[in-house]
């Protein structure tokens, strides 16, 4: 990370990852002495952000986005070396101060002004970034002097602006005051809540001001509207929201709004599937004599992963790859619609009758277990497994809505760029994970039945109600979705015990599909940007032997909650839930495991509970 203010200087590390699940673009990223702004992808040097080939991905973000968008990248970043004065050290993500507003960490000055008073020098370290911090000259000499924090508060509003705290506004109450009024931020109490922290000014004309009074609905009217601002744009646009008082560091001042994909398997064999992922770059060579082509060849920025092979195996697959892609021209191009299709095509080849060999999509047949071969049709051992990961925008206050990732949000993001993005940024991560596919005559057997109907009729009404209170348009993702998504669930919870991942970092995709063409499976992978997730643990735990006793422990504890009777009871059309008997006790899992946010899920479709359901899927 380096702030770009006068020139280059770098202050913290953040992994690949994390700018895209956690500090993407427009997040506050909190640093040991400083707290600063991911900045727009405008700001971002390309020449070390490695393009990623991932025509699936870029054909969903460019549904998203538009069809200016022509590349994915990775954010940039150089191989460390030992010098400390290196290139390496002036290559990263742009960010900037923000909040602009700091206070000074002297108990008895807390003076609070912003970075561009003067009253604040920045103190560079070029050897340990860590140690970069604003100091005030308030008392002492040299790393004496006291350390200037950033403003504990700041304002955002629901459609992804943000803003500093309007301190002189607040204290003032939005009269007018002297131009040489000083601020600061004291703390009168030993618990740090609002109530105990008060604004206090230099004037005898007002008095001191609790920050109390700028949380919760009140805060909405004593505060001026929403100015629009993107500060990772620094741009201004028409707003006049009701903004929202929220703490440095907030979970709720940013949300990914992300686009997810596998890289599947094209062919049977490694250099068939290398030449395909990079078709769109071999191509061109295709159309040039051959003596030629193969001397371009190693210019290419494929070529490191295809120099393995040789120049004679990879120019032969080339022209194969040629000739096939002729003889496709000649047919009929399927409709976008099918030709966007993100699960199909995984599904096909999770459930594929052979297994697949490949450097980033390894599988293997298992057999199913025999307490649960009545329910359950296939089990697939992924050995390796490779996600492709976009951010497209992000949301403040309130997270992205829940919806199939495929569809566009209805929601409005925050943008990347000032204008329309030509490339989003993404991140590549590799693990594994255990496949199981549901019989699919046994699910529709249950879904034909009456009492299953009828739990449907009490789940689609709140999730109707829940949908038109934030003002988008319902899309029921059907009874198939919700028993699979919290099998799912069900699963994880007994996985994280088992297998030696975190709760956390095990992670699931749900298929489900009625009618024509059906799907019914859920895959439960873990994915590291580290070794941590390709260590073996989920695939060992697949196994015949290991499975069962897992699946049988799962779904019996999910008879019982220690919150039920009240979870098992729980009618989410009280209060326009998306779940019914599910709670943290029992069901909800990390946000980084779920794809729906703890959304539609329901105990009482799996097995029988203490509501004395008989909708139950499992008896």
């Amino acid at each position: 990370m380096t702030a770009p203010a006068n020139g280059p200087l770098r202050v913290g590390e953040l992994r690949p990852s994390q700018l895209l699940h956690t500090y993407g673009v427009g997040s506050v990223t909190d640093l040991p002495n400083l707290s600063a702004m991911v900045l727009g992808l405008d700001h971002w040097d390309l020449v070390q952000a490695t393009p990623l080939t991932e025509d699936r991905l870029l054909a969903a973000v460019r549904r998203r986005l538009g069809a200016q968008v022509t590349t994915l990248r990775t954010p940039p970043q150089m191989q460390e070396t030992s010098d400390p004065l290196g290139d390496w050290t002036r290559v990263g993500v742009p960010v900037a101060l923000f909040p602009r507003w700091l206070r000074c960490s002297r108990e008895q000055c807390n003076q609070l002004s912003p970075a561009s008073s003067g009253l604040f020098e920045l103190e560079e370290h070029h050897f340990r970034p860590e140690n970069t911090r604003y100091v005030h000259t308030c008392f002492g000499t040299g790393r004496g002097r006291p350390t200037a924090v950033p403003a504990r508060f700041l304002i955002a509003c629901p459609n992804g602006h943000m803003d500093d705290f309007p301190w002189m506004y607040f204290v003032h109450r939005g009269a007018a005051h002297a131009s040489d009024c000083t601020l600061s931020l004291v703390e009168r109490g030993t618990t740090g809540e609002a109530a105990n922290i008060f604004v206090k000014c230099s004037c005898s004309q007002v008095a001191d001001r609790s920050m109390a009074e700028a949380m919760g609905k009140r805060g909405e009217q004593e505060l001026p509207a929403c100015r629009g601002h993107h500060p990772h744009l620094g741009t201004f646009e028409e707003c006049g929201e009701r903004v929202r008082t929220i703490a440095l560091g907030a979970t709720n001042s940013w949300f990914a709004s992300q686009l997810r994909v596998f890289s599947l398997p094209r062919a049977d064999e490694p250099l068939t599937q290398a030449v395909r992922e990079h078709w769109s770059s071999l191509a061109p060579l295709a159309g040039i004599p051959a003596e030629a082509a193969k001397m371009l060849l190693p210019t290419q920025a494929c070529w490191p992963e295809l120099e393995g092979y040789g120049i004679e195996k990879v120019w032969g697959a080339v022209t194969d790859e040629a000739a096939a892609a002729s003889a496709l021209s000649s047919t009929p191009a399927k409709p976008d619609d099918e030709e966007f299709d993100l699960t199909t095509p995984e599904w096909e080849a999770f459930t594929a009758p052979h297994r697949y060999e490949l450097p980033d999509f390894t599988t293997e047949q298992e057999r199913v277990p025999a307490t649960a071969s009545t329910w359950l049709d296939r089990v697939v051992l992924v050995h390796r497994l490779r996600e492709v990961s976009a951010l497209t925008g992000f949301t403040r206050i309130d997270a992205p809505e829940w919806m199939p990732q495929e569809d566009v949000p209805s929601s409005k993001a925050a943008p990347l760029t000032r204008e329309n993005p030509s490339w989003v940024p993404c991140a590549e991560l590799r693990g594994e994970g255990v496949f199981l596919a549901l019989r699919e005559d046994r699910l529709a057997a249950w879904e034909k039945r009456a009492d299953v109907a009828a739990r449907e009729q009490v789940l689609k009404p709140a999730h109707v109600t829940w949908c038109l209170a934030r003002g988008i348009e319902p899309q029921w993702p059907g009874i198939r979705y919700v028993l699979l998504h919290t099998i799912a669930h069900v699963l994880i919870r007994a996985f994280a015990l088992e297998c030696g991942y975190g709760a956390s970092g095990i992670a699931e995709r749900v298929y489900a599909r009625s009618g024509r063409n059906p799907m019914a499976g859920i895959l439960l992978y873990t994915a590291a940007p580290d070794s941590e997730g390709t260590l073996g643990g989920l695939v060992s735990l697949g196994r015949k032997n290991r499975l069962g006793p897992v699946i049988d422990q799962a779904i019996e504890e999910a008879r019982l909650c220690s919150s039920d009777p009240m979870c098992a009871e729980h009618d989410p059309r009280v209060h326009g839930r998306l779940h019914g008997a599910a709670c943290h006790a029992c069901l909800f899992a990390a946000e980084t495991s779920c794809e729906r946010g703890n959304h539609y899920l329901d105990r009482t479709l799996l097995v029988e509970t203490l509501a004395g359901n008989t909708n139950a899927f499992l008896v």
